[in-house]
């Protein structure tokens, strides 16, 4: 019997990847060797600049990056985490803002200009309330995931040693996006009512706003054509037992199911400077 492919892997803490974790889905093909990265975007950096990685989860508007600088990884439409991009901007409890429209000449915060929850939430400002992006200055922790990338001009550097909510707190900003985990302390959505309206736009769409999927070098798929169709396999049998285990069922696997969700990113990427031009889904994820 031939040796397994064994793929050094940086997955998140999710309850339909721990089958795979756990050793309940196996493959004959494919062994993971798990690696930890806290925080998960750390695994990013190291995937996209040609660390020792060989599988990741990956952020989509990195992928696309990644793409656009033509870093030899390939994307699998396997979303494995998703957020609602109306409760993720959020302001102080007093804050005079009381809507999306009041950011105008401010400044707000995120983690990074290309982060894909900030990508997400000013998609939504712009098209779902007609706010100029332009009019606001972007201030960021860092910089983006591949080195090659420079922010666009209405964006600026933060140079204290604060993080991005006490910088809220303090009167810097008027608010902050990008939070992985968001304390609800001390703080209120910018969008009145976030939940409902994100839950109102799924419903209305059909779409579901997605964060990270998963990448895999392509020298590894050129050279094992059967990759990535092992990998889709073993990855729905572990979401369909952790499903059955009680598991909240995440979107469904595959190009096909997640396309328009894709595309939309996308969309906003070009549209924030992100990206020179519209790229399409097809372009970064085989259909399997």
């Amino acid at each position: 019997m031939a040796e397994k492919l064994v793929l050094r892997t940086a997955l998140g803490k999710h309850s339909h990847v721990q089958p795979l974790k756990d050793g309940r889905v196996q493959s004959s093909r494919v062994r993971f060797e798990f690696q930890d990265y806290e925080p998960l975007p750390k695994a990013f950096r190291t995937m996209v600049r040609g660390g020792e990685l060989d599988l990741s989860e990956m952020a989509i508007v990195t992928h696309l990056l990644a793409h656009h600088y033509g870093k030899p990884i390939t994307g699998l439409a396997i979303p494995l985490w998703s957020r609602l991009p109306h409760t993720n901007l959020v302001c102080p409890t007093d804050s005079p803002v009381k809507g999306p429209r009041n950011l105008a000449g401010t400044k707000v915060g995120v983690r990074a200009y290309a982060q894909t929850s900030g990508v997400w939430v000013r998609g939504f400002l712009q098209h779902e309330y007609g706010v100029d992006l332009d009019g606001i200055t972007w201030v960021t922790m860092e910089d983006a995931h591949l080195s090659e990338y420079e922010d666009p001009s209405n964006v600026e550097r933060n140079r204290s040693e604060l993080a991005l909510r006490p910088l809220m707190l303090s009167g810097a900003l008027s608010a902050i996006m990008g939070e992985r985990e968001v304390d609800p302390s001390g703080i209120r959505t910018v969008i009145p009512d976030a939940e409902a309206i994100a839950d109102a736009w799924i419903a209305r769409t059909g779409i579901v706003p997605i964060n990270h999927t998963l990448t895999v070098k392509t020298a590894l798929v050129e050279d094992h054509p059967w990759l990535l169709g092992e990998l889709m396999e073993i990855f729905e049998e572990a979401r369909r037992i952790a499903i059955e285990d009680g598991a909240t069922p995440p979107p469904a696997y595959g190009l096909d199911a997640n396309r328009a969700s894709l595309q939309l990113a996308f969309a906003y990427s070009a549209e924030q400077r992100i990206t020179p031009r519209l790229y399409d889904a097809n372009e970064l994820y085989p259909t399997i």
